[in-house]
């Protein structure tokens, strides 16, 4: 475990991109006999979109996303208000309180997602975050892997919240500007000809508050039209 460990360190380090943190974070979980994982970092505003990096099926983690099951998520929600690691699903806490809970947890079974044991992050920014590592049933190998492990992971998962929160971070910046994560999902439609009645509809947000993080996004790099914003983020991606 010693080699993936340290593995796992030189390539977050060296990592630059969302998609490297999610490969060290799979290997790591690899070597461990877990299956899958999940980093989810809640919005520092209100109304803020969560930032989400994971190897759950991509089907689920839209579907998650788009119909903010973060915001009732028994999960997430003990996440916020415990700072120990927990395990849920399957006979474990949090057990589920209302029809939304219990949908939820019936949607998550669909895609293999049926227990899990969960750490919680709460930084000294004020920032919190969650690591998941799931199975689809609580394997012997999997329970063998968290009761073995559970201070490694605990480490493991730290490690990855900072260095996840740079990787974020680069992939919102656009020449040199750190756009929000609202703000540069807006201006990303925006680039695939999407107005801001569009936007609002395809991010359930009103096409007054889309047009508020266009406008922001537009200001804060400098430009007088959004035209020429898209233009500046087309061409800071073909340099990446």
């Amino acid at each position: 475990m010693y080699r993936a460990f340290q593995k796992f360190v030189d390539r977050l380090t060296e990592g630059t991109d969302r998609n490297a943190a999610q490969q060290s974070m799979a290997d790591m979980a690899a070597a461990l006999n877990l299956s899958c994982f999940a980093y989810l970092a809640l919005p520092h505003e209100p109304g803020g979109a969560p930032n989400l990096i994971s190897t759950y099926p991509p089907s689920w983690t839209a579907h998650y996303l788009q119909h903010h099951y973060e915001s009732f998520d028994p999960v997430v929600r003990r996440a916020i208000s415990h700072t120990q690691p927990f395990r849920w699903g399957l006979g474990f806490e949090p057990r589920v309180r209302s029809e939304s809970e219990r949908a939820l947890f019936e949607e998550a079974a669909k895609f293999g997602i049926r227990c899990g044991f969960t750490i919680p992050i709460h930084d000294n920014k004020g920032a919190i975050a969650a690591v998941t590592f799931a199975s689809d049933e609580r394997r012997i190998s999997f329970e063998r892997s968290i009761s073995e492990h559970a201070q490694v992971l605990r480490l493991i998962a730290m490690f990855f919240h900072a260095h996840a929160g740079r990787m974020l971070g680069s992939d919102r910046v656009v020449d040199g500007v750190l756009l929000s994560p609202r703000e540069l999902e807006c201006l990303e439609w925006s680039s695939h000809g999407k107005s801001a009645w569009e936007i609002g509809n395809i991010l359930g947000i009103s096409r007054r508050t889309a047009a508020f993080h266009l406008d922001n996004a537009r200001a804060k790099l400098g430009v007088r039209t959004l035209r020429q914003a898209v233009v500046r983020l087309v061409e800071s991606k073909s340099r990446r």
